[in-house]
């Protein structure tokens, strides 16, 4: 289970690492192993729709236990799978980087979702999030 002082470390560690990188302004959320909101930011700046892509990552790394870049390779080699998925799931996977597992002795206990910059740099920043806290990260 992801505690609400780790989630926190996650975002605060997050939001550091983009401005570390020279990110645009990012949201972040952390979801734990059910897909329920367990803590969200989102930086000044940030345009307000950013919660949903921010969710939609997470979401489809927790719900297929696959990081985003698994899931973007998944849906350039079966397109047809992940519209199936994403079918299943209300429109709410975005199949690309930025949507990180958090793993604590190789058992997903939840995700990050970050938007906001490239995918790739959302993805950076999530995991420089997620092992400041202390756990494991699948990109």
């Amino acid at each position: 289970m992801i505690t609400l002082d780790q989630a926190r470390i996650m975002i605060s560690e997050t939001r550091a690492k983009g401005r570390e990188m020279g990110l645009k302004p990012l949201s972040v959320v952390v979801l734990d192993a059910g897909g329920n909101i367990q803590a969200f930011e989102r930086e000044d700046g940030a345009s307000p729709g950013r919660f949903e892509i921010a969710r939609a990552k997470a979401y489809g790394a927790v719900m297929l236990g696959m990081g985003g870049k698994a899931q973007m390779a998944r849906a350039e080699a079966q397109a047809y799978f992940v519209n199936a998925v994403n079918g299943a799931f209300g429109g709410r996977v975005v199949p690309v980087p930025g949507g990180v597992l958090v793993k604590s002795n190789g058992v997903v206990i939840g995700a990050v979702g970050v938007t906001g910059d490239t995918s790739d740099n959302d993805s950076a920043a999530a995991v420089a999030g997620i092992t400041a806290a202390g756990l494991d990260a699948e990109p």
